[in-house]
């Protein structure tokens, strides 16, 4: 698992814009108004050959007791428990806060590394400097004055942040889960979903507590089975652990405790609630599982207590692949874990998905293929050039990756790739997430420098 890196502040003061300056593109909403980042949003990101995840929070408001701005504090609380180390966002204009003390008092007893980060100075000046050495008062440490919206001091943030990180572990930076013949299966979800049911359905025995109060699961728990002749390692996602931080409280559903079992897993079993439409929790799931380029299986639980005739099925089937279209890819699936209905498809289809997540092309073949692509869909035209693609070889499994080599590897556009990536999911039935990685010939570069010099001296 990466570390992670909580990025945490009052509400306000450039968090979100941080943390897209940070991942190097625009992934929170960013609004010049207090509150928008409501929920956390994830992001990987490498320095210095240090990998690592940043989690943005939304405005941290202690002891609010507002029930919106409460939720919105535990969240930050919660990736705070969770994280490696704290990035505390300030308002260097502003000046220090009351809410600004009250935030640093929770950080430090938190006990966790804190890098102190003064934003919103807009040029390194000796008076921009020492609007920042009024945090020093907060006694965290140094302070990094920096301007997220103009992209100031993001080198010297980067450097005191891997400076706080724990140790590399071994594997740490590993994007897929070991190939030692066991298949991996996360059982994902929203709280009440059903997760631990279908656990023991699939087990055929009561291994973990399955309860209609949400949150009973707290820790990821591990079920090994055997299933026709395959070994398989079932984890029961969950909720968050209990903190004394967050009281007596348990949060909805903890994406952490998801995202570090995804890691290590082959396959993601996203479980939803068949009494209710897709929301924004699913779909974010479903994202991360796309990002972390795991197999993905949805599957629609208590559908029992819908009563619905293959007509209602095909309805819903439809509706999920609209609202869940980024993987369109991902089978859907109608089960009753209450009942075992359908359980074992379930196993069959994550056990076909693991061995499609590794699965291997011939070179060959993929020539062929490439030929065919081009032949009967031609590619664009790129800065007034038809785009040439040379050839094709699969570089990588679990989840399976293509180098293709072509004349402009940054002109191919959206289209042509998503063209290239269903024809590839067609020609070998894949449905796990693909990778294209898209490069010039050996060489290329060193020719087009070559042209520079006399293409400027015929102007």
């Amino acid at each position: 698992m990466k570390p992670l890196v909580a990025i945490v502040g009052r509400p306000n003061v450039g968090k979100s814009t941080l943390f897209n300056r940070l991942v190097g593109r625009r992934v929170a909403l960013v609004q010049d108004e207090p509150g928008v980042t409501r929920d956390r949003h994830y992001a990987d990101a490498e320095w210095e050959g240090r990998h690592f995840t940043f989690i943005d929070t939304g405005g941290f408001v202690p002891g609010d007791e507002d029930q919106l701005l409460r939720q919105v504090r535990e969240q930050a609380q919660l990736a705070v428990d969770e994280c490696d180390v704290i990035v505390f966002v300030t308002d260097a204009r502003a000046g220090l806060t009351a809410a600004d003390e009250a935030v640093a008092n929770y950080l430090r007893k938190s006990g966790k590394p804190v890098v102190l980060a003064a934003n919103k100075l807009d040029n390194t000046s000796g008076q921009m400097q020492a609007l920042a050495g009024e945090f020093y008062r907060l006694g965290l440490g140094d302070v990094q004055a920096l301007s997220a919206e103009h992209g100031l001091g993001m080198q010297e943030l980067f450097d005191s942040v891997v400076a706080r990180l724990p140790p590399k572990e071994e594997g740490e930076d590993a994007e897929a889960p070991p190939d030692d013949g066991i298949i991996r299966l996360a059982i994902i979800g929203r709280p009440n979903v059903g997760k631990s049911t279908l656990v023991n359905a699939i087990l055929k025995e009561k291994r973990v507590v399955a309860s209609e109060v949400a949150g009973t699961t707290r820790d990821p728990v591990d079920s090994e089975l055997t299933y026709k002749d395959r070994k398989l390692l079932l984890t029961d996602t969950a909720g968050i652990r209990r903190k004394k931080s967050i009281a007596q409280r348990v949060e909805q559903f903890s994406v952490v405790a998801a995202l570090k079992v995804m890691e290590r897993s082959d396959v993601a079993v996203l479980l939803m609630d068949a009494t209710e439409p897709a929301v924004d929790q699913d779909a974010k799931l479903a994202g991360l599982a796309e990002e972390r380029g795991r197999a993905l299986v949805i599957v629609v639980n208590k559908w029992d207590l819908v009563g619905a005739d293959q007509r209602r099925q095909e309805t819903y089937r439809e509706s999920l692949k609209h609202s869940l279209k980024f993987v369109g890819y991902a089978p859907i699936l109608f089960t009753s874990a209450l009942t075992g209905s359908k359980v074992e498809k379930v196993v069959d289809v994550a056990t076909e998905l693991a061995d499609q997540f590794r699965f291997r092309a011939p070179t060959p073949q993929l020539n062929r293929l490439l030929d065919h692509m081009v032949d009967n869909h031609p590619a664009p035209i790129v800065r007034g050039k038809p785009l040439r693609m040379y050839y094709i070889a699969q570089v990588a499994a679990a989840p399976p990756t293509f180098t293709i080599t072509v004349n402009h590897p940054d002109g191919v556009p959206d289209m042509y790739k998503r063209y290239i990536t269903n024809q590839l999911r067609k020609t070998f039935d894949l449905r796990v997430p693909i990778r294209l990685i898209f490069k010039g010939r050996p060489g290329q570069a060193k020719r087009e420098a070559r042209k520079r010099p006399q293409r400027q001296g015929k102007r």
